[in-house]
């Protein structure tokens, strides 16, 4: 995969779930603390959208916020921002939570985009936690706390392919 953004040296990944206040910017946060402590942070670039620009603006939802402050990751300075088109040109990979989310990018994608559009779980959707309790909130940490390993080698194999 190679693109306008990877001739700079950088790897630039997107995480999208339904309105960028649980699942993505759970994803964004947990992947954003393991590439800092990877020593990549100057070279892999980490943000989060929402399918729906309903909540643009606001923080991330305080069940999701508690979760993850619970496992001392601080998502306070993340906002919930839309998905935007020029996100195709800004991004290396999209990482998405569920298959409506997929289905609904691969509907928008460019047919030239170089990027990789998949699942955040390589296998699964990742379940919403928005009308659960705190079981829910924990269980989607956990789940996507495991995944950032495998994001994390695949930004390494990036990384070394430039």
């Amino acid at each position: 995969m190679k693109n306008k953004s990877l001739s700079s040296a950088r790897f630039r990944v997107l995480f999208v779930c339904t309105g960028n206040i649980c699942r993505s910017p759970t994803a964004h946060a947990i992947f954003a603390r393991d590439v800092g402590r990877a020593g990549l942070a100057a070279r892999v670039v980490v943000d989060s959208a929402g399918i729906s620009a309903w909540h643009a603006g606001e923080t991330a939802d305080p069940r999701t916020v508690a979760a993850a402050l619970r496992h001392g990751v601080d998502m306070s300075a993340l906002r919930a921002r839309p998905f935007r088109p020029q996100d195709w040109q800004q991004f290396d990979l999209i990482l998405v939570a569920g298959y409506d989310h997929l289905a609904q990018l691969r509907r928008q994608m460019p047919a030239d985009w170089p990027g990789e559009l998949v699942l955040m779980l390589a296998e699964a959707e990742v379940p919403d936690p928005y009308y659960g309790g705190e079981a829910g909130f924990e269980a989607v940490f956990a789940l996507l706390e495991q995944a950032s390993r495998g994001w994390l080698d695949k930004a390494r194999a990036q990384l070394s392919a430039i």
